[in-house]
């Protein structure tokens, strides 16, 4: 493929199909139904299968079973269709099925403004689902990141054995720029499954070190095992015991922990000599890269820091950094959820000022601007 002008939704499509997806199940939303559409028109031509379903429960049920067949599975919606899938994703967390799911944030709540942009899924991405676990999160600002972010979502879903969100907005999403597909550097082999125990007779799936995932083979493919949303024994059988339970909630937790500095990811520019920082993901971190780059030239040291892991959160680094700043501009298409993330993260290291996007309108590099100029001049 030579290069082209690509739309966001697009290039999640093909880093997905480079990551080896087999499987899509949705229902069309806006702003992410490019996805579908894509999916529709060619993962058949790769050998893949497409299947609308009558609701977003039902498709991240349909993902959660073409999973556990042993097929790279994705699904894609946005803020509505998300909340409709929260059960299912919490029984996929317990029973340890790799997906993929894309979360393109539009206005809310309810209905919102179908096609207006926000970022007012971040919260929603990490506490969505009732009970004690930890959630994976990748937020790309770019066409190459939808290709790339994509890859690296089927890599750790894969990895950790787990649900993996790629959240977009609806400005990432639908904006078009030029990329080369087949020259992008840095491109993840996403890991087969497995190997698995040639014993198949009691193979135990969810019998794995204390920090690792469990390793489910292919349904069909000879291995007994059960598959539940209780809490279960290392054959995937419910129990009832307090030391096991307490065992399996730790190890959900304890593999990502033992990756999270691996899985960190953030773009970080300027910050050597900065007395503020601006703080932000998505769309949003385009107008404050534009905002501090206008900054800089009138020589306000100020710099620029924009996770892309979003979850888990690069609190490490925001904690070191805040201790070098006078200041921290967050800028958010919310009334504001990460800045909560910054916070608690930066304690009482400097001072915090957000700067709320509710309008259904992106973030301007003028008002990134501005608010700067004010915190300086305080």
């Amino acid at each position: 493929m030579s290069a082209k002008l690509v739309q966001g939704n697009e290039a999640v499509v093909y880093g997905a199909f480079n990551a080896g997806l087999k499987f899509f199940a949705g229902y069309p939303i806006t702003p992410s139904t490019e996805i579908a559409e894509m999916c529709s028109r060619d993962l058949p031509k790769v050998g893949g299968a497409f299947i609308q379903m009558e609701d977003e429960i039902s498709s991240i049920a349909a993902c959660i079973g073409a999973s556990l067949a042993g097929f790279r599975s994705m699904s894609a919606t946005s803020g509505p269709g998300f909340s409709l899938m929260q059960e299912n994703i919490g029984y996929a967390i317990m029973a340890e099925v790799p997906i993929v799911i894309v979360d393109v944030q539009r206005m809310g709540p309810s209905t919102g403004i179908a096609t207006a942009p926000s970022q007012s899924d971040y919260m929603q991405v990490r506490w969505g689902t009732h009970g004690d676990h930890p959630m994976v999160s990748f937020a790309p600002f770019s066409v190459e990141e939808c290709f790339t972010e994509a890859i690296r979502a089927f890599y750790w879903s894969e990895k950790i054995s787990s649900v993996v969100v790629l959240l977009l907005d609806e400005v990432v999403a639908h904006m078009r720029e030029g990329i080369d597909i087949d020259n992008v550097e840095n491109i993840l082999e996403v890991p087969d499954r497995g190997p698995f125990s040639e014993e198949k007779e009691g193979f135990r799936p969810y019998k794995v070190d204390r920090d690792k995932g469990a390793k489910l083979p292919p349904l069909g493919t000879g291995y007994r095992f059960n598959v539940t949303g209780l809490v279960h024994d290392e054959m995937g059988f419910p129990v009832e015991d307090p030391e096991k339970t307490g065992d399996l909630i730790r190890r959900l937790h304890n593999k990502i922990d033992a990756v999270e500095d691996e899985m960190a990811s953030y773009d970080e520019r300027y910050t050597e000599d900065a007395d503020v920082i601006v703080i932000s993901y998505g769309s949003v971190a385009r107008s404050s890269l534009r905002a501090v780059r206008e900054l800089r030239k009138n020589n306000v040291k100020v710099g620029f820091f924009r996770p892309i892991t979003v979850w888990p959160f690069p609190s490490k680094r925001v904690r070191e950094l805040s201790k070098k700043v006078k200041n921290i501009v967050v800028a958010e298409m919310s009334m504001g959820q990460m800045v909560h993330e910054v916070e608690r993260s930066v304690g009482d290291s400097c001072q915090i000022t957000l700067l709320q996007g509710i309008k259904g309108e992106l973030i301007t590099p003028d008002a990134i601007h501005n608010t700067v100029s004010e915190v300086i001049s305080k």
